[in-house]
């Protein structure tokens, strides 16, 4: 049993003097916080993503809320007319309703599905483009790490700023 304690006790003592180390080794550990949602916010490449996903959508989507508001003022209008319907037409008219209703869900999906497959194309290649300047200040500036999901950060390492300047300027070697 002795022997099994005495190598974990060295160990233990040689991890003791590591955190002893003189404070001037410590402060040469350079590390650094990049906040991704922020660089995917605010980087003049991530508003001109959404602004052209904006254009790309925009027409399909205000086509699908006006076929909304048309669906709404048909079954409106069905809603007041019910009384003097023919039992025939009041059904004949709640099936399409129904129909011009699972259609435009239908619509709706794939719009929905279209967007999220585009948007995410474009934040994969804003990603990317951001890797390729967090690695340049990487290695440029000599950080030991550089991190991006971080539960606290000290805005002292939050190089943030930097890769959103580095990616407005363009200067990520595109």
């Amino acid at each position: 049993m002795k022997s099994i304690l005495r190598p974990l006790t060295a160990s233990f003592v040689i991890a003791l003097g590591a955190l002893a180390a003189p404070a001037s080794q410590a402060q040469e550990l350079r590390i650094g916080y990049v906040n991704g949602d922020r660089v995917l916010r605010d980087a003049a490449p991530a508003k001109a993503a959404l602004a052209k996903l904006e254009a790309e959508f925009g027409k399909r989507d205000k086509d699908l809320n006006d076929q909304v508001s048309r669906l709404k003022v048909s079954a409106d209008k069905l809603e007041k007319e019910a009384l003097t319907l023919t039992e025939t037409e009041r059904s004949r008219r709640q099936r399409e309703l129904v129909e011009q209703d699972r259609d435009l869900q239908r619509k709706r999906r794939e719009f929905q599905e279209d967007f999220a497959q585009r948007k995410n194309e474009e934040t994969q290649g804003i990603v990317e483009r951001a890797n390729r300047v967090i690695k340049q200040i990487f290695e440029q500036e000599k950080y030991d790490l550089i991190v991006q999901d971080a539960v606290f950060a000290s805005p002292r390492v939050d190089i943030t700023d930097k890769v959103i300047k580095a990616l407005n300027a363009g200067s990520n070697g595109k």
